[in-house]
């Protein structure tokens, strides 16, 4: 499988996923800068984590305009995944590829500790194959990771069954004492209503190798490269 991690000036979480994807997993990763506009046929587009532009108006409001997110955008149309990770999931949603918004965490501070999430579904490539009740701890950083949708989206997101994680304790309750950032109703990442498309907070690149001493992240991966493959 060919992975494509757009770089955008201030990502800092790029090589961490190009490292887990391609030295760990074994599959082909290419770079793709935001000013190119050949997606080099790659058959998953990722969008990684950190500070693209600087956050210096909303956090992905500017990277949304980067020449290749018109290929991006295009690429989702036509069915291509893509996954977004903390800054990419605020990415998606200046996009318009996935529904809502992230906004400043409650407590208005950056957070960066670890964090235990639970699938919501396993109708996506992201949880088809992690087992309903397990409990992965991965660890968030941001500042503006309190997802909000008005109530007729939010209704619509958890009737299409579009929520992917939420945030919940380390036996898997999913409570108020467990959400990090103010998230509405505890959710961690969503999906499109075609499937293809993954916004994700928390990084499970950092979760992913026996040298951090967690790899609960690469459940989502394999999981990812599992059902491709299938």
């Amino acid at each position: 499988m060919k992975f494509g991690v757009v770089i955008f000036p201030g990502s800092n979480c790029d090589e961490d996923i190009i490292y887990v994807l391609n030295q760990i997993l074994g599959q082909e990763v290419v770079r793709l800068w935001h000013k190119d506009h050949d997606l080099q046929g790659c058959d998953f587009i990722v969008l990684p984590g950190g500070f693209s532009f600087g956050d210096y108006l909303r956090s992905g409001a500017i990277a949304r305009f980067s020449p290749i997110m018109q290929e991006v955008i295009q690429f989702a149309a036509k069915g291509g995944y893509v996954m977004g990770i903390c800054n990419g999931f605020q990415i998606l949603t200046e996009s318009g590829l996935l529904e809502g918004a992230l906004l400043h965490n409650k407590n208005r501070k950056f957070i960066c500790h670890n964090t235990f999430v639970l699938p919501q579904t396993q109708n996506s490539l992201l949880t088809a194959q992690i087992d309903a009740q397990r409990v992965l701890k991965i660890p968030v950083a941001h500042g503006e990771g309190n997802y909000f949708a008005d109530a007729d989206t939010l209704k619509s997101i958890n009737d299409n069954d579009q929520v992917l994680f939420r945030y919940c304790d380390e036996a898997g309750n999913i409570t108020d004492d467990a959400n990090p950032n103010g998230t509405l109703e505890n959710i961690a990442g969503i999906t499109n209503k075609n499937r293809n498309v993954f916004g994700f907070m928390p990084h499970p690149e950092r979760a992913a190798d026996t040298v951090l001493a967690n790899e609960d992240g690469l459940a989502i991966f394999e999981s990812i490269l599992s059902m491709v493959k299938a």
